[in-house]
């Protein structure tokens, strides 16, 4: 096994944000986008029956819609990497999500913090990887969940199954620059002050329940979770809910264009951020000089 790399702090802080991708960065699931529909299934009966599997067999839920596709490839076509990275080609995105990743960027650089973009999704990641902002490398590091292909590229087995519980531990990842999920060393002590992006400097971006324990998690240490909701069909009913229960600190509509209410908004925590890690510095450096525990 060759060595991890962890990535190190660097000069500037940095912001980390994090999306899920369904339903937050496009308005429907990426599966009903085209997979569905291409394999003779209605997309509500799609997502019954997979419900019904899941529940019936005490199986995790994201295991058992990727069974159903896997299934239902079966005598349709070859379920493949780049069959995948197709249908995600297709995939509608909110609007402005072509272009925010790199002005976001450049708004942080400008301000003195480099700011990263992580997915952290239950979707699949090479549909992901075919959306015009993985393909243009808008991302750090994609966590989805993922197939095992074969050496002809056929999808045979889950490689990665990401639900509600287990996409926390990729904050810690995030946190302590330990990015390979395979490395073990995400578990090992770091000191504070040696956190490459401590959760104050982290952004969460979701929409429903199945983001409440990231949310929660980067709320509980002073980071910043945004709720997202689909501006058309105005149903606010979900982020409502996520704000009474104290799981985001933000609601705004999906739109990631210049000017819009999330455009600001991310901005104004990019400036507060700058701010923050200018009290931190000194706050380290006065206790160091009396040598009180920071």
């Amino acid at each position: 096994m060759g060595a991890f790399i962890r990535k190190e702090k660097g000069i500037l802080p940095v912001l980390a944000i994090c999306y899920d991708f369904d339903k937050t960065l496009s308005p429907d699931d990426m599966q009903a986008q085209g997979y569905i529909q291409s394999v003779g299934y209605d997309v509500d009966d799609f997502w019954k029956e997979t419900n019904i599997l899941a529940t019936g067999n005490d199986m995790d839920s994201n295991l058992a819609y990727m069974y159903a596709m896997l299934l239902g490839a079966k005598g349709h076509f070859a379920l493949t990497k780049e069959a995948l990275r197709q249908y995600g080609e297709k995939v509608e995105l909110f609007p402005g999500v072509s272009e925010w990743f790199e002005r976001i960027r450049a708004y942080g650089e400008d301000h003195g913090v480099k700011v990263e973009h992580y997915i952290i999704s239950s979707g699949l990641k090479e549909m992901i990887e075919g959306t015009e902002p993985a393909r243009a490398g808008a991302f750090e590091k994609i966590y989805a969940s993922s197939f095992y292909f074969d050496e002809n590229g056929e999808a045979k087995w889950p490689a990665q199954a990401v639900n509600y519980t287990n996409k926390t531990q990729f904050l810690f990842r995030i946190e302590k620059g330990v990015l390979d999920i395979n490395d073990p060393s995400v578990n090992d002590y770091f000191a504070p002050e040696e956190m490459r992006v401590p959760f104050r400097n982290m952004v969460y971006i979701g929409d429903s329940d199945t983001d409440v324990p990231c949310m929660k998690l980067v709320n509980s240490y002073g980071g910043h979770s945004i709720g997202i909701y689909n501006k058309e069909k105005d149903d606010r009913s979900k982020v409502h809910k996520m704000m009474r229960e104290d799981r985001i600190r933000y609601f705004v509509p999906g739109d990631y264009s210049e000017g819009s209410e999330l455009d600001l908004l991310v901005k104004a925590i990019i400036d507060r951020t700058a701010a923050n890690e200018i009290l931190e510095r000194e706050h380290y450096r006065c206790g160091a000089e009396t040598g009180k525990q920071a």
